[in-house]
């Protein structure tokens, strides 16, 4: 099943004058990974908050599972309903490199007050979901803690845990180790990797090449606001067509 598709997406900023999208076009199928690699300033944290509805696109179609959250109608993209915008929400969770999680709520809160809000769950039925995923976590000890309580991988994996309770049919991640440092990124990988194992269906912006090659099932590089290249991990990191994709990863170690 095709989980995600993105066709022509344009966005500008500026009056028009920035242009961070230039005819972008993208699909995830159910199962899949997919990692966007690029330099910064390449669009590519615009093109997630325009796949998580949280930046207009300027035009182009926006469609999960055969719904369309905009349609491109004349060069404009003309967004649906606010009924049918919420039924979208609740198929992606997104997993954000600063954590975003509420600092005045405990960790079992933060899990357990959006599936009370969106999903309509009852709190015991809410608190059982939340506590299974922390101990998935390895962060069952900290139920009771405040995010200020907690290193910065175990904020991530908390904010990882919220996302899943969603139970969301796709999982994105923007950058989610830039804010940690190398030993606490290695934890989150990790948690990563055994989220792909289980076939959680995932679009991951990362800087980590070697991570990228290794979990992924295809690797999408942008600059410029385009898509230069695009396949399979072992063609895209370690053997890329494209000049500029050469250029980037000379810059990295995938090893």
């Amino acid at each position: 099943m095709r989980v995600l598709e993105m066709n022509h997406v344009k966005k500008s900023f500026d009056n028009e004058t920035i242009h961070v999208l230039r005819d972008i076009s993208l699909h995830v199928d159910e199962g899949e990974v997919v990692a966007i690699i690029g330099p910064s300033g390449s669009g590519k944290s615009t093109l997630l908050r325009c796949a998580t509805l949280l930046t207009q696109m300027d035009s182009g179609d926006l469609i999960y599972t055969g719904t369309y959250a905009a349609r491109d109608e004349g060069g404009r993209s003309v967004y649906a309903e606010k009924k049918i915008l919420k039924e979208i929400r609740a198929c992606f969770g997104l997993v954000f490199q600063n954590f975003n999680l509420f600092p005045h709520y405990s960790v079992l809160k933060n899990l357990t007050d959006p599936q009370i809000s969106v999903l309509g769950r009852k709190k015991a039925e809410a608190e059982k979901k939340a506590r299974e995923l922390l101990a998935k976590m390895g962060l069952e000890d900290k139920a009771d803690a405040y995010p200020c309580q907690l290193s910065g991988g175990q904020q991530q994996r908390v904010a990882i845990a919220r996302a899943l309770a969603m139970e969301p049919k796709i999982l994105f991640f923007d950058e989610p180790t830039s804010a940690l440092d190398p030993e606490l990124t290695g934890e989150i990988l990790k948690v990563i990797r055994a989220l792909a194992e289980e076939h959680m269906t995932m679009v991951i912006v990362t800087h980590e090449m070697a991570f990228a090659r290794d979990v992924a099932d295809r690797v999408i590089f942008m600059d410029g606001g385009v898509i230069v290249e695009e396949g399979a991990p072992e063609d895209v990191i370690s053997n890329p067509k494209e000049e500029r994709t050469r250029q980037f990863l000379s810059r990295f170690s995938a090893e």
